[in-house]
């Protein structure tokens, strides 16, 4: 991909879709009934810096210019397709929301969706209770989805794995009622 983006130039590759899709995401999302859940796009480095604050963006990690290009694309991929989250959920990070605001518009804050860093284990797993209980609401919903903007430690702790910058996971359950992957959204940058 680095390759045909060099040699297309920087005007076409922006134009480059988003994602390599799994060929049902579009239908699954259209279907609604689902959560599309993103890791935040490219935000250089790991983790906060030491004295970080929630609030103060010049204490966190933030996006760089591609995460906000990456954020963007994201959004242009949903609008050509039509699609409309019925609500876009974002974790208090700067990242997350700025990622949400990027694709989508505005988004509600939901602590939840925050980074297990500087939280107790007891806080992290009410919040995954919280995520559950609030994925199997959303999977009751046919016609609407969900965004959610979140950290690769909560998208692991919800649905397993690991994912990458900005890549999307769609989310409904499984037949036991839990979290089940049932398409991604690959990232392209």
């Amino acid at each position: 991909m680095l390759q045909r983006r060099s040699l297309l130039g920087a005007g076409l590759a922006a134009a480059l879709p988003c994602w390599a899709a799994d060929p049902q995401a579009q239908e699954l999302i259209r279907a609604g009934g689902v959560v599309v859940a993103f890791r935040h796009a490219l935000a250089p480095g790991t983790f906060d810096p030491p004295g970080f604050r929630l609030g103060d963006c010049s204490t966190q990690r933030n996006l760089s210019e591609a995460g906000r290009a990456q954020a963007q694309r994201m959004g242009r991929w949903f609008q050509a397709r039509a699609l409309v989250p019925a609500q876009v959920r974002s974790s208090p990070w700067c990242r997350c929301i700025d990622t949400a605001r990027l694709a989508f518009g505005p988004a509600q804050v939901w602590p939840a969706l925050g980074s297990p860093a500087g939280t107790s284990e007891v806080t992290h797993e009410a919040h995954v209770r919280e995520l559950h209980q609030a994925l199997g609401a959303a999977t009751r919903q046919p016609g609407r989805f969900e965004v959610w903007v979140t950290h690769m430690f909560v998208l692991s702790a919800l649905a397993g794995g690991t994912t990458a910058v900005g890549e999307g996971l769609v989310l409904g359950l499984d037949a036991a009622g839990g979290p089940r992957v049932l398409a991604r959204l690959e990232p392209g940058l």
